[in-house]
């Protein structure tokens, strides 16, 4: 993977959104993905260390390896286990396509918002697939932005959120991957392949997940593409304000809003 690949960008807003998106969501994602103690597994592109201080606090005597292509997000993920005083992550640089791994080094692989990202990911799960044990297991976690649906209905909204889409298309990424993790896992040979909902549903009587979810996650997800959306010609800046604008009006009392993340789990 190219770190150009990824649409929102290497920044401290970015990195700051990653944070919030996880901490709003570890019960939804990631309340049931706990190892055994011993265990070795492989966090791939972990990014600025979001998940990882979640996957190690839940296991803590798992000892997990965690691999990205970006030295910067690398530095900040080290820091933020420190941080939290959990000493079983060990960090290295890597790319999923050409892991630094020999062949059944790890107990199980986890990968949380990558696949999206990848111009190849059946032959990155490929990759994967070698450096797993027999009988290991592979989680995967991906959202889907097709499935965002909401209250009041907006033509504005639903057409930025699709500018996110063809962005992230035009950079050779899917952003409605999650809706094609069975096919992918199978297709690239894991066995007893299964795939679940975590849907994420939001209304006023929820006030973190308006702000961690809806707003600091999603709304502003879509807002960073904002002037490639216009330049691309994708959409108008007046159409684009509108839709930003009926976004937000969900998280008004009366609104609501809901979104799907497809967890997809399989052995080798």
């Amino acid at each position: 993977m190219n770190k150009k690949d990824y649409v929102h960008g290497y920044t401290d807003k970015e990195n700051a959104r990653l944070i919030d998106q996880a901490t709003t969501l570890e019960r939804i994602l990631h309340s049931d993905t706990v190892y055994p103690p011993g265990s070795r597994v492989l966090e791939v592109g972990c990014g600025v260390g979001a998940q990882t201080v979640i996957l190690a606090r839940n296991s803590p005597q798992a000892r997990f390896t965690s691999i990205d292509i970006s030295d910067e997000s690398l530095r900040i993920a080290r820091g933020r286990v420190v941080s939290e005083g959990l000493a079983n992550v060990s960090f290295q640089r890597g790319d999923v396509y050409a892991l630094p791994f020999g062949k059944e080094s790890f107990d199980h692989v986890f990968v949380c918002f990558l696949l999206e990202h990848l111009r190849k990911p059946t032959e990155a799960l490929h990759h994967l697939r070698r450096v797993l044990k027999r009988r290991g297991s592979l989680t995967v976690i991906e959202g889907d932005h097709g499935s965002a649906y909401f209250h009041p209905n907006s033509s504005h909204a639903r057409s930025v959120i699709q500018c996110l889409i063809e962005i992230q298309e035009r950079m050779g990424g899917n952003a409605l991957v999650g809706r094609q993790l069975f096919p992918l896992l199978t297709n690239a040979e894991y066995r007893d392949v299964h795939v679940s909902l975590r849907t994420v549903y939001v209304d006023s009587s929820k006030p973190n997940l308006v702000q961690g979810f809806t707003k600091d996650t999603f709304i502003a997800m879509v807002e960073g593409v904002r002037e490639q959306a216009l330049r691309s010609g994708l959409v108008r800046e007046s159409g684009w304000d509108q839709g930003i604008r009926d976004l937000y009006r969900t998280t008004n009392p009366d609104g609501t809003f809901i979104y799907s993340f497809f967890l997809g789990r399989g052995a080798k």
